[in-house]
């Protein structure tokens, strides 16, 4: 099962599939892309998963066994990567929550995201290689991009596991947070990403004119939030 919350232009998704660890299946990849419809228009979007041990722990073995061919893999790695290019391409912030383990294809869904905020007893992992197979759906470039092409080799082909402090070292993750302020620590995050400067911000990052950052910037200096927030300011302490 797949949840969708919105909340003040925070919208969360939530894979929720004990019995298998949040995997991924092909029923699982029809409801993110329900919840992906049902969350545009959302200023920010955080992606999570039920419970404290798994975020995402790959594919669904159980299942994808049934797909034996090269053209029924090709078409399941499709249909997953186009989710993950919408999920990185939603127009607002996304926040991996690692409430749990990021194994595999787990993991290629948490890069997906622009950013990865982890419970401090996590781990994450390309380990495809386990299974003589890699990662399909978009995971290796996006890891290239994060950590370097180098790192994302020695990663990806190796299947290395890391715990949260050192893939935030390589800069895998982004911030870690003790286990105990990890919900409300990720939703505080989330809902200050939910702000117009926030969704601004990652459009002048991921590359636009500078006329247009220029232009995103006069909009939000002329916004009634702006000036509340300077009024509050220029009068603090009188």
């Amino acid at each position: 099962m797949v949840d969708l919350e919105c909340d003040n232009g925070l919208a969360v998704i939530t894979i929720d599939r004990p019995h298998a660890r949040n995997a991924i299946s092909l029923d699982t990849m029809d409801e993110l892309d329900k919840a992906l419809d049902g969350a545009a228009g959302a200023s920010a979007l955080a992606i999570t998963g039920a419970g404290d041990r798994a975020f995402v722990s790959g594919g669904d073995l159980k299942e994808l066994a049934a797909l034996r061919t090269e053209l029924e893999a090709s078409a399941m790695a499709w249909r997953m990567r186009s989710i993950c290019d919408r999920i990185a391409g939603f127009p607002g912030p996304v926040i991996a929550a690692l409430n749990g383990h990021a194994l595999g294809g787990g993991a290629e869904v948490a890069v997906a995201a622009d950013i990865r905020i982890a419970a401090d007893d996590i781990r994450i992992g390309f380990n495809q290689v386990a299974l003589a197979i890699m990662p399909a759906w978009g995971g290796a470039e996006r890891l290239s991009t994060l950590v370097g092409r180098s790192r994302a080799l020695l990663l990806a082909g190796t299947g290395r596991v890391l715990d949260a402090a050192e893939a935030q070292r390589v800069g895998l993750i982004d911030q870690v947070l003790p286990r105990a302020q990890f919900t409300e620590g990720w939703r505080n995050i989330a809902r200050t990403l939910a702000s117009p400067p926030a969704g601004e911000i990652k459009r002048v990052i991921s590359g636009v004119p500078t006329t247009e950052a220029v232009a995103a910037f006069a909009r939000l200096w002329a916004s009634d939030e702006h000036w509340a927030a300077a009024d509050k300011v220029m009068n603090k302490g009188k």
